[in-house]
């Protein structure tokens, strides 16, 4: 017996919510964190801080997009 397809559309609450959580984990991994080590990370020069923050969100920039790729492959947004 064949299985029926899946339906590929989401509401629009899902949508939404699902917006709000990668908006603001986003800005929490990307904006927040790097601007926490540059202001807050004691016993580092500056330069080094820098350094350390944008290894940070680069790192956090290809971590998010791999989690919002698979996310689409599994058809959760």
């Amino acid at each position: 017996m064949a299985r029926e397809p899946v339906p590929t559309t989401m509401s629009w609450p899902r949508a939404v919510a699902a917006t709000a959580i990668v908006a603001a984990l986003g800005v929490g991994l990307l904006v927040v964190v790097p601007n926490l080590l540059v202001s807050r990370l004691g016993g580092l020069d500056r330069g080094w801080r820098a350094g350390l923050a944008t290894i940070w969100f680069f790192g956090m920039l290809a971590a998010l997009a791999w989690l919002l790729r698979r996310l689409q492959a599994r058809k959760l947004i």
